[in-house]
């Protein structure tokens, strides 16, 4: 376990080492999240003023209900695609010994837009038939689902670089990506994304500091005019620990892929790289 930490935590420094040279890699997370957002917005307030609730019950209404769903996935998938595929590329430029900019990113994502719907329609194809399973065959039905989705992750994750780095659809980058995981890391993930843990930790940290800061002002006596202002800035840390954990994702995503491509990757070290996924015991790697 000790092992696996310390593995996580340098690629957690290779790639913060790398965000430290593009800082404007954390433009693609910031638009993402708001465009998503508004994404969100725009599908639930109508619905909502329009007394939507009431067309998602029911067995006339179902279909509709469905219909919708999928449009919403498909757009906030597109949206979170497309931001990806464009930190992706821009942090690609950075591994192979580049400089790359916003403009260079956002170009990138805009070239491969075809294919960035094409996988988002698949990936909201996915998500709608493992929710319908989850709800139609119930408990069942649920763990089914969640080992499922489990696969499609480790199958995908790898995606969104292959369709940047490559001229290919949506059903090949999935194929490719997951030759890649199998041929290079085995057939599961033990150790889990170093990234991903770290963070976690990282936010829990932030969470202490901010319930002691709050409980001491709210001990000392604070009025509205300091726990607010204390509240807000937490918000805010949340909200940077987030755009610095989702740009470092990235991040490490292109390390990866060039990593397991066969590239040579800037900043990073191929043993570390390597470490990151592993066979479990009694699996042979492929």
């Amino acid at each position: 376990m000790a092992g696996s930490l310390a593995n996580s935590w340098s690629l957690v420094k290779a790639s913060a080492q790398v965000l430290k040279q593009d800082r404007e890699l954390l433009v693609f997370p910031l638009l993402s999240g708001i465009a998503t957002v508004l994404v969100a917005v725009t599908f639930i307030l109508p619905l909502a003023l329009a007394g939507g609730a009431e067309w998602f019950s029911g067995e006339q209404t179902s279909y509709f209900a469905w219909v919708v769903g999928f449009l919403f996935y498909m757009v906030q998938y597109t949206v979170i695609f497309f931001f990806n595929s464009a930190l992706v590329g821009a942090a690609l430029i950075r591994l192979e010994g580049g400089d790359p900019t916003v403009s260079d990113g956002m170009s990138i994502a805009m070239d491969r837009i075809g294919a960035i719907l094409g996988y988002a329609a698949l990936a909201a194809t996915v998500g709608m038939i493992l929710r319908a399973v989850s709800e139609r065959v119930g408990f069942v039905g649920r763990i089914v689902a969640g080992f499922v989705g489990l696969g499609w992750t480790l199958a995908t994750y790898l995606a969104v670089p292959v369709l940047v780095s490559k001229d290919v659809g949506p059903i090949d980058a999935v194929k490719e990506s997951a030759g890649l995981f199998r041929r290079t890391w085995g057939e599961q993930m033990v150790a889990g994304f170093g990234i991903g843990w770290a963070f976690f930790l990282m936010g829990v940290s932030w969470t202490l500091v901010v319930v002691a800061v709050i409980t001491g002002l709210a001990t000392l006596g604070a009025g509205a005019a300091l726990i607010l202002p204390a509240i807000g800035l937490a918000v805010l840390g949340y909200i940077l620990l987030g755009l610095v954990a989702s740009a470092l994702q990235g991040i490490y995503t292109a390390a990866l892929y060039r990593h397991a491509s066969g590239g040579r990757v800037e900043g990073f070290d191929a043993t570390m790289l390597t470490g990151a996924f592993r066979a479990p015991r009694g699996f042979a790697r492929r």
